[in-house]
């Protein structure tokens, strides 16, 4: 510690103070921190070296001078204190630091004092003792942390005013409801959207706005959020005018309350009923511009074949019409009958409605046979290629169709490469069958047949066409534009799917889909009996509510030489089957009849005459284009005279050996 020099001191040097005054001044103010200062009667200022912090340069010229000279600008402040110490009592500045400019630093610090005074033995007080201590760095840490809490209240406060502002201008609705579905608090939006004021709303229940036949999907919405759910949802509430207002709803729980955010979506909804109604209205138009353009293709071709037939039995009935011409109209009437058979049936097939008969088969062997016959149908020019596969690729799936499918897409490949090029029909497993006229791929076990052709291809615009019935690039008089459509229903019909690829000026391939099926054996049918000429004596029950083709059956019947009876409609066949039903061999039914169907006759004749045999006729029934025969036999309207006779001798021939073997075994 530096030594002081207390000749300008009033007091004097502390040795000189008396006892133990100047023991106590010494001591203190020798330490060197913390800060000590003392003063004698006429407050001249001692003090020690940890007060050159604070004195700086001034240091040596401050000691033994008055205070008030030293620091005069904190005398004011310190006064009180000084004169309290002065008169015998101990002070503390701790509460209020005081800020004093650091001499030579030009910057403020604070300081905490506390002042005691100084006794002689005789208790008489002969000064005051000063201990100082630096509390800057507190100050300034209380100054900051106040100033910080003072920017979170600010802060608090701004959000506050935000969120109120949000509150109240908000375009949505904004609510507060329990879990009860009572209303707690709206915003004002709810005046604006829905025309109620906020005390018409709150505390009451939200099934009071929303119309009934939402209120359940409310109610769930927010019994979903005292789950602790976030309910979405659409509902609609009436406005105070009556009209419709559709609200979409955001909702979270908090404690017991949900808020909820509310958005008038009426516009949007009705924007979508009337976009929901203008496609509606599209398509309702283009399926009658369908309907129409199948109507006039329907009527063309059989105003074309009615022509033949109407023309042919118009000379007919001419006199003296000689053997060969007769037998030429007879057999221009039974040709045109056989086109209008084959018409209906392709517009059956394209509709998914012709009754199919599937069976297992390889479509290699279906393929590979077709391949050897296809040359006759395509012409010498057109060189016939099949690729088949080395695995083997088994269908279940009408064969028939299947082989009038590839003869279809054939005949089409043949015309688009007019009469000379490639034709390659490949035949190959696939593991899915490719996305196509917006449905997805599908993955599984398929079986894809292509042809492929050099000609002419297809313009990318046609190609969504193709499939349409009678649509056709043709000229008129080459083809009717069923062919593809037949494909396009097999296909579909079957589990299946077909493609088309094309470049115009190289070619065109379609590719068949068919679901893939383990292999079996085919069914080897029984050999098929001879049409029967002479009935002898076979006793048909005919079940036809079409009175001519009821009378045209009963009478071809008679003449070949069956005993028939005549029912109108099944009740009537029932109850000629009641009277005695031993007397019938077969039954005869058409399958599409007011009242009970010809399926449902069938079925019942099963079930309580096993041993009758049922012979089925349609020319069309969605029945069994869903369902197909239910093993019944069938035949199909137009049907020829040998055909009918052909199917009576078999179910007749194939129920006596049924009787026979069950009598064997009686």
């Amino acid at each position: 510690m530096r030594a002081h020099d207390w000749s300008a001191s009033p007091l004097g040097a502390p040795e000189t103070w008396p006892a133990p005054l100047g023991t106590v001044v010494g001591l203190m103010l020798g330490s060197a921190f913390p800060m000590f200062a003392a003063w004698g009667p006429s407050l001249g200022y001692l003090y020690n070296d940890a007060y050159s912090v604070m004195l700086g340069a001034r240091h040596p010229d401050a000691l033994g001078r008055p205070f008030r000279d030293v620091w005069p600008e904190i005398w004011d402040e310190i006064l009180p204190f000084i004169e309290r110490a002065m008169r015998g009592e101990a002070t503390y500045q701790e509460d209020l630091p005081l800020r004093m400019l650091r001499k030579g630093f030009e910057e403020d610090t604070w300081w905490t004092f506390s002042y005691s005074p100084i006794r002689d033995v005789d208790g008489t007080v002969k000064g005051m003792f000063c201990a100082c201590v630096e509390t800057t760095e507190a100050v300034r840490s209380s100054s900051e942390l106040a100033s910080l809490n003072v920017d979170l209240e600010r802060q608090v406060l701004e959000r506050s005013h935000e969120l109120k502002h949000l509150w109240d201008t908000s375009p949505d609705l904004l609510l507060v409801i329990d879990f009860e579905g009572v209303f707690r608090k709206v915003n004002p939006a709810w005046t604006t959207l829905l025309g109620y004021a906020p005390e018409e709303l709150v505390g009451r229940h939200v099934s009071e706005f929303v119309l009934p036949e939402d209120d359940a999907l409310t109610r769930d919405a927010y019994e979903l959020a005292a789950g602790g759910g976030l309910p979405v949802v659409e509902n609609r509430y009436r406005h105070k005018d009556g009209s419709i207002r559709w609200i979409s709803w955001v909702a979270a729980p908090n404690g017991g309350l949900t808020y909820a955010t509310g958005r008038d979506v009426t516009a949007r909804v009705s924007a979508q009923a009337e976009l929901a109604a203008a496609q509606d209205a599209l398509r309702h138009s283009q399926k009658m511009e369908a309907v129409g353009q199948l109507t006039g293709g329907v009527a063309h071709d059989f105003n074309n074949l009615l022509t033949v037939i109407k023309s042919s039995t118009d000379l007919l009935k001419r006199p003296g019409l000689s053997d060969e011409r007769r037998t030429r109209y007879v057999g221009a009437i039974s040709d045109t009958v056989d086109r209008a058979a084959k018409l209906t049936s392709q517009l059956l097939a394209f509709a998914r409605r012709q009754s199919l008969k599937p069976e297992v088969f390889d479509a290699n062997e279906s393929v590979r046979a077709l391949g050897d016959m296809m040359g006759t149908l395509t012409g010498s020019r057109i060189r016939i290629e099949t690729r088949l596969s080395d695995r083997t690729c088994f269908l279940n799936a009408d064969p028939s169709q299947f082989d009038t499918a590839l003869v279809n897409m054939a005949v089409n490949a043949r015309d688009a490469m007019d009469g000379e090029g490639t034709l390659t029909i490949a035949v190959r497993t696939a593991e899915r069958m490719p996305a196509v006229r917006a449905h997805p791929s599908v993955v599984g076990s398929f079986v894809a047949v292509s042809v492929i052709d050099t000609g002419i291809g297809i313009p990318s615009d046609r190609i969504a066409h193709i499939f349409e019935p009678f649509f056709t690039t043709k000229e008129v008089g080459q083809g009717t534009g069923l062919g593809l459509s037949q494909v396009f229903g097999f296909a579909k019909q079957s589990g299946g799917e077909v493609t088309v690829e094309s470049v115009v000026g190289e070619g065109t391939t379609f590719t068949l889909y068919l679901p893939r099926v383990d292999g079996a054996a085919r069914r080897v049918d029984e050999a098929e009996p001879a049409p029967l000429v002479d009935g002898h004596g076979t006793c048909v029950l005919v079940v036809e509510d079409n009175a001519d083709v009821g009378t045209f059956a009963v009478q071809t019947l008679t003449d070949l030489g069956y005993v028939t009876v005549l029912a109108n409609n099944a009740e009537e066949a029932l109850a000629e089957l009641a009277r005695d039903a031993d007397r019938f061999d077969v039954v005869f039914s058409d399958i599409v009849m007011p009242g009970m169907s010809g399926i449902d006759l069938a079925h019942h004749i099963r079930e309580n005459h096993h041993d009758l045999p049922v012979l089925l006729a349609s020319g069309y029934s969605h029945v069994l284009a869903k369902n197909g025969t239910y093993g019944f036999e069938l035949l199909h309207k137009p049907y020829s005279v040998e055909d009918l006779s052909r199917l009576l001798r078999k179910v007749a021939t194939w129920q006596r050996r049924r009787r026979i073997l069950g009598d064997g075994r009686a």
